[in-house]
């Protein structure tokens, strides 16, 4: 039997997105860096997926927060200070192409570092396209969530811009409830009542998102990774510090601890049934010697 088309994109994206992590782990004074940031440039979106927290305004409403272009020159000089060579992600907790500034915040960090938008599509035009090309993207990844037309779709919008194929990648996810609708669906650190909730320590809860990847908010607030839609326990806030003082700070000390070996007995991460380990396990090991563990 052929197996689903989104098994094979989401071994694809697994396949992409480990090149871009794993393959290396990056220093600075000997501390191992994160090499995949990702950035929530406005709380809004223009869909409310079911299996997404935007779904209920209850817990995550549009707000239309917008980050200001000048906390990405502060972020984009701290990634120069470290010589950082990964990837930062526009993406977060709303679609990112509703920001006006983000060809503004692109242009800035695209001669620093990989640069990718994650859009549903929507706003999508040849001219939005070619702007954000003309911007420096790396890669524009779409996500289709209403069925296999979008593909024709995307690929005439894409031919009548100036984007080379190899600059985006058109993502199924179309798909039914029964088959995650073609996601790798999480409960978002236990905010969506969606599979089973782990037990607070287990070795096979290891999760090593802290080890190698951040989350930064509108407002500049950090969070330890994407799942944690609370969006309570925050790390620190890159306005009142550098990224680097955070990313070594006492707190992540003890949450990348805890988390190498299977414990998540504390917010946000109690009750989080994300599978942390398929990127960033040469990060983990770092770290540990970093520690002495």
């Amino acid at each position: 039997m052929k197996q689903k088309q989104y098994v094979e994109t989401l071994n694809y994206s697994l396949k992409r997105k480990s090149k871009l992590i794993d393959d290396e782990v990056q220093y600075f004074n000997n501390i191992p860096l994160y090499n995949w940031i990702e950035i929530s440039p406005i709380d809004a979106c223009n869909r409310k997926c079911v299996f997404c927290p935007k779904s209920d305004p209850k817990i995550a409403p549009d707000t239309y927060f917008k980050m200001e272009t000048s906390l990405i020159q502060k972020l984009a000089n701290e990634l120069v200070e470290v010589g950082f060579k990964g990837t930062v992600a526009f993406a977060g907790y709303g679609e990112p192409l509703l920001a006006k500034n983000i060809y503004e915040m692109v242009k800035i960090l695209s001669p620093v570092c990989n640069v990718e938008i994650v859009t549903n599509g929507d706003p999508l035009k040849p001219k939005i396209i070619d702007k954000c090309f003309d911007a420096g993207v790396n890669k524009l990844v779409v996500s289709m969530y209403d069925g296999p037309h979008q593909v024709k779709h995307f690929e005439e919008l894409f031919s009548k811009s100036k984007m080379p194929k190899d600059k985006y990648v058109l993502r199924d996810r179309w798909y039914k409830e029964d088959e995650g609708y073609g996601l790798m669906l999480t409960n978002r650190a236990g905010v969506l009542d969606y599979g089973n909730k782990n037990t607070a320590d287990n070795p096979s809860n290891m999760c090593f998102y802290a080890h190698y990847s951040m989350m930064i908010d509108w407002n500049g607030n950090i969070y330890l990774c994407t799942q944690d839609w609370k969006r309570k326990d925050i790390s620190g806030n890159l306005n009142e510090k550098k990224l680097i003082d955070i990313w070594n700070s006492d707190w992540l000390k003890m949450v990348r601890i805890n988390l190498s070996k299977g414990k998540r007995a504390f917010s946000p991460c109690k009750g989080c049934n994300a599978n942390g380990t398929m990127h960033g396990v040469n990060h983990a090991k770092a770290w540990d010697k970093y520690y002495g563990i």
